[in-house]
This record gives structure tokens, C-alpha cells and sequence, in this order.
């Protein structure tokens, strides 16, 4: 495996990335005076590679813009049990009225006509059939969410009423007619649009979508997704010994891709085999193929070749980010994308959220979150011409740099609550910085890890 294969452990960076000791430097420890370093001249000998390789932002675009151009995928019928985090595909239309009947909002009596009252010697529930209709001068006991009797003026709460020596009702307060309760369609009426195509089932939309009477909702399917691990120096269990190394990648990317809103259908480790990535790339039928490792040039980086012998057609090959850089989009079928993830494990995180993020989002229908900045507590400084993604804490107003943030690094990117985007150049401390959240510190619906 070359560079861009690399582990966590491995002394290895990417190929075309700053090194461990370069990457520390340049987090936290900003000059005196808070200001950034002048960008340093492009080295000549990578002009080839800056030439081909795709701005960061430009790269996010296509990614999504190749997820919209595939053959529309077909709407699913879901349980409701199994709909967290899908968008709807069809309005959800009210299949009644809600309520679906006269209802008490509280616990109290049910009274007609003005009071003193007698009252019943049974009373109402929830759930019961429609109780007997009232008379001038009478009061039933209602619990919250009981059918009304016909002819009731209004509902008497528990704490507004009392009784006398001869068990008779009054009212303690003033009381106006319809008091407290919920009139048939109050909220919608049956055939009303409650919410339109492309909602996110949120808890709060599988409530509503119960309590309209559905059992399942029309969706838009999760992507399915198949992970190759690559590389013959992978570890899967005890300390690294003899120059091998704990696969990193194999535990976080599924996971990780869940909480994007992914079905992981597979998880295969094929070592630094070039026939056995060709027969997995060409035998998957997944949406999305996510390779880990052998993106780059070396002897046994294999994506590009085998991409090459199978017709794929190259979207992004290389990103001007650090981490990350040689990542790589590639259309492999009509509907069907393999992204290829740099091994070392903050290089392939940043492939994650550069290229993976923007295209799962998008086959799921889900909006583009909005940018947001924060200033950036503490200057960081910037690559020369490429975007850095930095882990930051948030802290109040402010994010917070994180240090270990070099490409075989996770100590960093554990810690953190976002990526800082910076641009070529870097940031001043206090210069307003975007931002892009992990899906676990936006605490959102999509955080699913099962």
C-alpha cells in the first residue's frame, strides 16, 4: 500500500499532504500579532496535479450534482417504525379529521347551561363510546381526550369547580361557551395537505402522521451503500506489530455513514488484490461504493486502473483540501457512484464529508444544510493553495482549533464538534469561519448508528 493507503499509526501521510510534524505546527500556534503567514509560491513540480485536481467547493457541487442526475429512484412504502430520518416522497394528506370527534382538552366536567349543576354519577373516559347527551342544569366528570356528550356547553375544569353541601357544581371563575373544548377539525380537516413532498420524517412528523391515521408513509429510500477496505497491512484486532497496523476505517466508516443517512449494506475487506476490487466494483449494487486506500500512484493503488479497465467516467480525481487531496468521484453505472477515500484516517474523513455527504444527501432528498461561521478563537494557518478542514470544538460563540489534526490522525477529529473550513491563506483569530458539523454534535434525527 503507498502513502494514500495509510492507517492510523502509520508514519505514512498522504501523498500529496502535509506531514504529521508540519500539520501540528499549524494549529494553535498563531503568530504574535494574530496574523497569517503570506501564501508561499506554488511549487513547480506539483503544477500537473494542482492543474487537475478540483477546488473544494467546486467538488461538493458536482458530487451532488451527479446524485441528480442518475434515473429518479422510486418511492418506498415505510413503516412508521422505520421512517426516522427519510424525506417524504408524497404529501402527507390527512386521512381524517383531526380530532376526529368533540373532545375534552381537560380534566374536569362536561356542563350544559349555566350552573349550579347536578352531577351524573358516571363519568366519561377516553377511548368509550359516545356518552349520553346532556341536559340544561347537568354535568357529567370528562377526562382529558373524552368524547363530548351532545348538547355540552362547555368543559369546567377539575381546579375551577367545586361542590356544595348538597352536591351540587359551581364554577369558581368566569366561563365562556366552547371553554376547553376541542371541536371536530379543529386542527385539520380530512384531505388537507399537513406536509408537502421532501419533509424530513423528524419524531414529531411520525406523531402527526399517526395521529392523521397512517400506518406507513410513501419515502424516498435510503442509498445503499457497499465499503471496500483496502490494503494488506490492515489489523483487525490487537496492537499493531511487524509493520502492520489497526484498520481504522473499517469500524468508523459504516457508522459514520448511517448517520449520513445511509443503508450499509456491506462491509468487505480485500486487502491490496487487484482482481478482487474489479469483481466487488463490478458485482455491487449499491448506490454509492466507498473505497478506502490505493487513490493515489503507487504500485498497489488500484482504484484508478481498475476504474479506467471498467469504463467509469471520472468526476473529481483529487481535491485541492488537505487532508484528503487524493480522493476521487467516479460514475461506475447509470445509477451507481463509487467514492474513493484516501486511507490515512482525517484524509478519509475529509473525503466523507467533501464528496460522500453532498452525494448521499442529495440521493436521499434531503436539503442542503444552511452555512453557518463562528470566529475562530485562535489563528490557524493555511495551506498555500488548497482549503484545510481543521477539527474545532464549539464553545460558546467561538470554535475552538484542535491539535493531531494530521491526515493519519483521529485523536483530533474524536474530540471535535465540527470542521473548520479554511480557506488558502488561513484565518485570523477572530475571523469569521464556516463551518461543517458532525452529524452527532448537530444532535439531529439522522444520528442513527445501529
Amino acid at each position: 500500500m503507498t502513502a494514500s493507503g495509510a492507517q492510523a499509526g502509520s508514519p505514512a501521510a498522504d501523498s500529496d499532504d502535509l506531514d504529521v510534524e508540519e500539520a501540528l505546527a499549524l494549529v494553535r500556534e498563531p503568530k504574535d500579532d494574530g496574523t497569517t503567514p503570506a501564501p508561499r509560491s506554488e511549487p513547480a513540480a506539483e503544477g500537473h496535479e494542482r492543474h487537475r485536481a478540483t477546488p473544494w467547493p467546486q467538488a461538493r457541487e458536482i458530487a451532488a450534482r451527479a446524485a441528480r442526475s442518475g434515473a429518479r429512484r422510486a418511492p418506498v412504502s415505510v413503516p412508521l417504525a422505520e421512517a426516522l430520518g427519510l424525506a417524504l416522497a408524497a404529501p402527507l394528506d390527512a386521512l381524517t379529521d383531526l380530532p376526529s370527534f368533540d373532545t375534552s382538552a381537560m380534566d374536569g366536567w362536561a356542563v350544559a347551561g349555566p350552573g349550579p349543576w347536578e352531577v351524573r354519577a358516571e363519568g366519561v373516559l377516553a377511548g368509550h363510546a359516545q356518552p349520553e347527551p346532556l341536559t340544561d342544569g347537568e354535568a357529567v366528570r370528562i377526562a382529558t381526550g373524552a368524547r363530548i356528550p351532545v348538547d355540552t356547553t362547555a368543559v369546567l375544569r377539575t381546579e375551577h369547580g367545586r361542590s356544595d353541601a348538597q352536591g351540587r357544581l359551581h364554577t369558581t371563575r368566569d366561563m365562556e361557551h366552547g371553554q376547553d373544548i376541542r371541536p371536530r377539525g379543529q386542527e385539520c380537516r380530512s384531505g388537507d395537505q399537513l406536509l408537502p413532498v421532501g419533509t424530513l420524517i423528524t419524531p414529531a412528523v411520525l406523531g402527526l402522521a399517526a395521529a392523521a391515521g397512517y400506518d406507513t408513509v410513501t419515502a424516498v429510500p435510503r442509498p445503499r451503500v457497499e465499503v471496500l477496505v483496502l490494503g494488506d497491512e490492515l489489523l483487525t484486532e490487537g496492537l499493531p506489530h511487524d509493520g502492520l497496523i489497526r484498520d481504522a476505517l473499517g469500524p468508523m466508516l459504516p457508522p459514520w455513514l448511517r448517520a449520513l443517512g445511509a443503508e450499509v449494506v456491506a462491509v468487505r475487506r480485500l486487502g491490496d488484490d487487484a482482481r478482487a476490487l474489479r469483481k466487488a466494483v463490478t458485482g455491487s449494487d449499491a448506490d454509492l461504493i466507498v473505497t478506502t486506500g490505493g487513490t493515489a500512484a503507487g504500485p498497489v493503488d488500484h482504484v484508478h486502473p481498475i476504474l479506467e479497465r471498467i469504463g467509469a467516467e471520472l468526476l473529481v480525481d483529487g481535491v485541492k483540501v488537505r487532508p484528503g487531496h487524493p480522493m476521487l468521484l467516479a460514475r461506475t453505472g447509470s445509477n451507481q457512484h463509487l467514492v474513493g477515500l484516501p486511507g490515512n484516517p482525517l484524509a478519509a474523513v475529509s473525503g466523507l464529508l467533501t464528496l460522500a455527504e453532498p452525494l448521499l444527501r442529495t440521493l436521499a432528498a434531503h436539503p442542503a444544510p444552511e452555512p453557518y461561521t463562528l470566529p475562530i478563537r485562535e489563528a490557524v494557518q493555511g495551506h498555500p493553495y488548497d482549503t484545510r478542514l481543521v477539527p474545532v470544538m464549539l464553545r460558546g460563540d467561538r470554535a475552538l482549533p484542535l491539535h493531531y489534526n494530521g491526515p493519519a490522525m483521529l485523536r483530533g477529529i474524536a474530540a471535535a464538534d465540527a470542521l473548520a473550513v479554511v480557506p488558502p491563506g488561513g484565518t485570523r483569530q477572530g475571523e469569521e469561519t464556516e463551518l461543517l458539523d458532525l452529524p452527532w454534535a448537530a444532535a439531529g434525527i439522522g444520528v442513527c448508528f445501529t
